[in-house]
């Protein structure tokens, strides 16, 4: 199985230093393209910023108790697609159909990241 508790943090650091990534370089870079006002794309970037380094940290380290800090990453993941909802949803106006798409195609992959970190962490395996 691709997704098993040596590789799961590391999959999941490396999403989210990607996330990062596209929201400097695609947000920030091109605010007019995608709508987002610049203050909101750059505090919405701290959180995968905190994400990458959290899960990063837990594949190099190698914590004894893995399966409680992938249920909080899992969580987090999921507060942070629920914190995007809310800013398409205030800022739905404002939002080109780009940006729009931007926001729906991060959930399609972090949402089911989550869900298999959750159900790994569960079944610990």
């Amino acid at each position: 199985m691709f997704f098993n508790k040596k590789n799961i943090f590391l999959i999941d650091g490396i999403g989210a230093l990607f996330s990062l990534l596209s929201i400097w370089g695609l947000l920030i870079g091109f605010p007019k393209f995608f709508g987002v006002p610049i203050v909101i794309a750059k505090n919405l970037s701290i959180l995968p910023m905190l994400f990458s380094l959290f899960s990063l940290t837990c594949h190099i380290v190698k914590p004894k108790k893995w399966s409680i800090l992938l249920r909080l990453i899992s969580i987090a993941n999921v507060v942070y697609c629920l914190l995007t909802f809310i800013i398409v949803f205030i800022y739905f106006n404002e939002l080109t159909v780009y940006g729009v798409m931007y926001f729906i195609a991060e959930k399609l992959i972090v949402l089911p990241l989550a869900w298999k970190e959750w159900q790994l962490a569960k079944n610990k395996k």
